[in-house]
């Protein structure tokens, strides 16, 4: 098994993404979990070794050993890392686990039209947004 702490990249510019690490974020009382946000001006490509574009297709974290879970996993991970462990479990179930694969692929592709952005992050597409969002 993997190592905490996990380092979860999401995407603070999308509104249903950020209340969900916000979730985590309160209910981590162990402090097992680490957040970055790529679509902030600070977030650094290179020195992560996660291109934008790749992390706007797909959920990705790393554990501290340096190995990288996405999609799915790393929801279970975090649930697994606030105590919400039975949600993880649940989700592996034979019946339940191609609904919750299908329906995180489905959101993952259709997020942000769903949080009323229709382009994908180019560039620094997203960080603009998020920039002009965080000054008002």
């Amino acid at each position: 098994m993997a190592l905490y702490p996990l380092t979860v990249f999401f995407d603070g510019a999308c509104p249903i993404c950020d209340r969900e690490i916000a979730l985590m974020k309160r209910l981590d009382r162990r402090r097992q979990l680490k957040f970055c946000d790529f679509s902030t001006q600070e977030y650094d490509a290179a020195s992560s070794g996660f291109a934008t574009a790749d992390l706007g297709a797909v959920i990705h974290a790393r554990w501290a050993d340096g190995s990288v879970i996405t999609g799915v996993e790393v929801f279970r991970a975090m649930w697994e890392a606030v105590g919400l462990g039975v949600l993880a479990r649940l989700s592996r179930l034979s019946l339940v686990e191609p609904l919750v694969l299908k329906a995180y692929a489905w959101f993952a592709r259709n997020r942000m039209r769903l949080t009323g952005r229709s382009h994908a992050c180019v560039e620094d597409a997203c960080r603009s947004a998020v920039s002009s969002r965080h000054r008002r």
